[in-house]
């Protein structure tokens, strides 16, 4: 069975209940509609807000690779340009091996990215949702 598709137009919710398609076209046979306060009122809390199981487990692994200072210390240095392995080794006061370790790991968890250039591969974060996740948290602990 399918959930109900909710659709949110000019401050009301249409809850479409039953859809049947026929020939490509689509007749919707019931359509409820709701104020905000309604419509959240109605809501299953536990299926509309809470995370689904898969989704636990995978936030919660990507909560672990923030769990390390040496991964820590890599986004910093990553977060206003792109760096070598050499360079990130030098900035956190690590060594190669260590840097590559973890580098390695972040590429698993799809936080950084890189590129080859000559012999050198050249690292930056994934996209800005790494640093999004990084100001926060900085943000976070600041306000501590």
């Amino acid at each position: 069975r399918s959930k109900n598709k909710v659709i949110y137009l000019q401050n009301i919710y249409f809850e479409i209940k039953h859809t049947r398609v026929k020939k490509n076209k689509v007749n919707v046979d019931f359509i409820f509609y709701y104020t905000y306060n309604e419509y959240m009122s109605n809501r299953s809390y536990k299926e509309e807000i809470m995370l689904n199981d898969d989704q636990v487990i995978d936030l919660s692994e990507l909560f672990k690779i923030f769990g390390d200072s040496t991964r820590i210390k890599i986004i910093n240095c990553l977060l206003e340009k792109e760096l070598c392995v050499s360079e990130i080794a030098e900035l956190t006061s690590s060594t190669q091996s260590a840097i590559s370790h973890q580098l390695r790991i972040l590429k698993q968890f799809k936080l950084v990215k890189y590129r080859k250039e000559g012999q050198s591969t050249i690292y930056s974060l994934a996209d800005d949702h790494v640093e999004k996740i990084f100001r926060v948290g900085v943000e976070h602990i600041d306000e501590i």
